[in-house]
């Protein structure tokens, strides 16, 4: 009996010290140790960070064979094939490699990546393609590769985005599936406040990312006049800290004037490397095509990071853009509103006066605190906070003089007036998130996210404007000195604002049942107060999402989802009896197909959308169309259609982005405009491609690219059915639809060694003028065909 307990003991001890694992070190090219680098075994839940000294175990493995996958931001992602035989302990060396020069960013960004900060949106640490909604991220890579210097430059690369209107060139608002001027923020934040989406100006020097985000994003952050728009949400994400020496410098030089020089560095600043920093800006001064306009800017972006410990980290970011341009009133149109004739106003003419100027100064700061509790579960706080400020001063066009005998409109003469404004925005907002992943209970997997945040945002308006300054003919050079004030009309001064505060709490749950099936559940509660001058409203709303992926094959995902979001804007509009409509809502179906191909270098995304409004706050109206002051419930506006997205790499030095959609949007039922109209400026179809080539042995350092964008034609104004409820609209008058236009971009890049680079930039290569349009008063064209040569210095 005392062999077999002594042999016994000897088995134990043998499973007790005897065990498979593999273990090693990871060092850069300089042989230093990487901390907190990431280890994963592939097809596994195994995996781990290396500490302090570039070490790791990965302990309690199967005998077989493994994919190891290393990992660290700043450097190539490295994979290696191992076989562990049983009791193994295997010790290995990796050294990873500087991606400054071999980022393969493509589209969605770097395919082995996570998007930064995207969670400040989606609240879900998941890919985009793992995503229940359509989401696309556009890369700085790509935007150098093209040489974008403005946000609608960068999204026409997403299929369904497209400019609303430019307001005179002075701030983009962009639109997406039939919504007006949709959110855009900067780092999770909106930078201005009004609801109708007039959109924001921001120097593309700093942008690390830009997430185009639609569908159940609205579930994720608000109200439909929020974030939680159903037509989606454009995030500006800026640049962070890495923890290798770098950075680049470059000078551009184009068509009409410009002149631009930018710089960005980054680095650590310990010899332990826990802190590291990022500063990047951009000078910039150019005339315009059309003779006096100009503009000027100045942007600079400084982040630090702090690596606190093995589990927490901080990021502190800095982001500060000042403009100052020359507001563009555009041209007009010959005829009634009915009636396509845009004047192709000549270069040389410009309608506004002399001093007319557009002040942009905006501001925003971010604090984010991630910290691992353990191997499933992290905290995430971040404070994001925005100050913007406009100072606005230029001309406006009138009505049309009519002939004093014939009683004839003359469309070439109109009234030209002058109006000043300021406005001043503050938002804010506090973000608490606790995220699970791939927590288990039983076989079932839970990546999950509880949180919840607290907005605030606070506005000041004033304005000024005198109606007639004097009467231009648009065929003619005119005056572009303004009367003394003395000489001016201004009527009496506008001021408005309001401040409101909203919290909301979210929860989210992505159930794994097995490699086929998920499901995502998810409820968010908001409650937002808004104090005016002479009211104080409140409201609240619960918002659902439901949704379904099926991988019925490796690789392709079948989604489907429901949500809707809720508008408190009119929430307070009462009806016949006095008493309150309460909130607005929008019911959004999605449906689609996601695949991802050839280790994540391409992509085809599918998407089919329905949205509804059939809950509308509707004005009601006499026999006489004269506003009775108040409302009904009822009303549908419909928005549906398809997107359909391919991106990616197809050979290593073929790059492609195509991308389609189709637009479907329609007032089926509403008491202002006729049924089955389309709302202004919405595009039934539009389509992008873009393809980059790199060639490789004797013409290496040499790539060449090339995309093409089209908008399709789109009404100038609504359709009225009899009220008139917006400018330039005429009762019953059908208005007329802006042509559909193509542009043709192209890049020549050549890199001379590690250091130089010069890139020729070709743009509107086929000078097709189209044009943009807000209502009747600004119609503001395309720019001409224009060039651009960059040469930047890497180090």
């Amino acid at each position: 009996m005392k062999k077999i307990l002594y042999l016994l003991f000897l088995i134990a001890c043998q499973f007790t010290f005897a065990q498979t694992k593999i273990t090693g070190t990871v060092v850069d090219e300089n042989s230093k140790s990487v901390a907190n680098a990431n280890v994963l075994l592939q097809g596994t839940n195994t995996g781990t960070s290396t500490n302090e000294n570039g070490y790791f175990e990965l302990e309690g493995i199967t005998p077989g064979a493994y994919t190891i996958t290393i990992s660290f931001v700043g450097f190539k992602t490295l994979f290696k094939d191992v076989y562990v035989k049983n009791n193994e302990v295997l010790n290995l060396t990796f050294q990873l490699t500087n991606d400054a020069e071999l980022d393969e960013v493509e589209v969605f960004g770097n395919r082995y990546k996570h998007p930064d900060k995207i969670e400040a949106i989606t609240r879900l640490p998941l890919e985009p393609y793992e995503q229940i909604q359509s989401v696309s991220i556009i890369s700085d890579k790509l935007i150098t590769q093209q040489g974008n210097l403005t946000i609608s430059d960068a999204t026409k690369n997403v299929p369904g985005v497209y400019t609303f209107a430019t307001y005179g060139n002075k701030r983009e608002s962009m639109s997406s599936r039939g919504f007006r001027g949709i959110p855009i923020l900067k780092n999770g934040v909106r930078v201005h406040s009004d609801f109708r989406g007039t959109g924001i100006l921001t120097d593309m020097q700093g942008v690390d990312n830009i997430q185009v985000l639609k569908g159940s994003s609205a579930i994720t952050q608000g109200v439909a006049t929020d974030l939680g728009s159903p037509g989606g949400v454009i995030n500006i994400v800026t640049k962070t800290p890495k923890y290798h020496f770098g950075g680049n410098a470059s000078l551009r030089v184009g068509s009409f004037g410009q002149g631009r020089a930018t710089f960005d560095v980054y680095g650590p600043l310990t010899e332990t490397e826990n802190v590291a920093f990022r500063i990047n800006g951009a000078l910039e001064r150019a005339d315009g095509y059309r003779t006096g306009i100009s503009s000027e800017r100045f942007y600079i972006n400084p982040s630090l990071e702090w690596k606190i410990d093995d589990k927490s980290t901080l990021t502190l970011e800095m982001d500060y853009f000042d403009d100052s341009r020359t507001p563009d009133v555009g041209t007009v149109n010959l005829a009634e509103n009915d009636t396509k004739a845009i004047y192709d106003l000549p270069y040389n003419q410009f309608l506004g006066f002399e001093n007319d100027k557009s002040l942009t100064k905006n501001t925003t700061y971010s604090i984010r605190f991630n910290r691992q509790l353990n191997d499933k579960l992290s905290l995430k706080a971040a404070f994001y906070k925005s100050n913007l400020e406009l100072d606005d001063k230029g001309a406006s066009l009138g009505r049309v003089i009519v002939d004093d005998i014939t009683g004839d409109p003359i469309y070439n003469l109109r009234s030209r007036g002058y109006a000043i404004s300021t406005r001043k925005d503050n938002n804010a907002v506090l973000q608490f998130d606790v995220v699970g992943e791939e927590v288990k209970t039983g076989r079932i997997s839970h990546t999950f996210q509880v949180g919840f945040d607290y907005r605030t945002t606070t506005y000041d308006t004033y304005s000024r404007s005198a109606s007639s300054v004097d009467v231009i003919n648009v065929f003619a050079p005119n005056t572009r000195i303004l009367p003394g004030n003395s000489e001016l009309n201004f009527g009496d001064p506008n001021i408005g604002g309001a401040s409101s505060r909203a919290i909301g709490f979210v929860a989210q749950d992505v159930v794994t049942f097995n490699k086929w099936l998920k499901t995502f559940l998810g409820i968010r509660y908001s409650k937002t107060q808004t104090d005016a001058d002479t009211q104080t409203t409140e409201s609240d709303a619960f918002n659902p999402l439901a949704g379904v992926i099926i991988t019925p094959i490796e690789n392709i995902n079948v989604f489907a989802s429901y949500t809707n979001s809720s508008n408190p804007r009119t929430a307070t509009r009462l009806d016949i009896n006095g008493e309150e409509l309460g909130n607005e809502r929008f019911d959004q179906i999605e449906a689609g197909i996601k695949t991802n191909w050839f280790d994540s270098r391409l992509r085809f995304n599918f998407t089919f959308f329905k949205i509804n409004n059939k809950d509308i706050n509707l004005p009601v109206y006499d026999e006489n169309w004269v506003a009775t002051g108040f409302y009904q419930k009822g009303g549908n506006d419909e928005r549906k259609g398809v997107e359909i997205e391919l991106s990616g790499r197809i050979l290593e030095n073929l790059e492609v982005i195509t991308g389609y959609s189709y637009i479907d949007a329609q007032y089926k039922e509403h008491t202002s405009f006729v049924y089955g109209s389309a709302p202004l400026n919405t595009p039934s179809h539009t389509f992008n491609t873009y393809v980059n080539y790199s060639f490789n042995n004797a013409l290496k350092g040499l790539s060449v690219g090339a995309g093409a964008y089209y908008t399709g034609k789109r009404p100038i104004n609504d359709w009225s059915a009899g009220a008139v409820t917006h400018e330039g609209i005429v009762p019953n008058q059908k208005p007329f639809e802006v042509d559909a236009y193509t542009l043709v971009n192209a890049q020549v890049a050549y890199r001379f060694n590690d250091n130089w680079n010069f890139r020729v930039l070709l743009n509107n290569i086929f000078d097709e003028i189209g044009y943009n349009a807000y209502r009747t008063r600004y119609i503001n064209q395309t720019d001409p065909r224009n060039f651009a040569g960059v040469l930047t210095y890497t180090f």
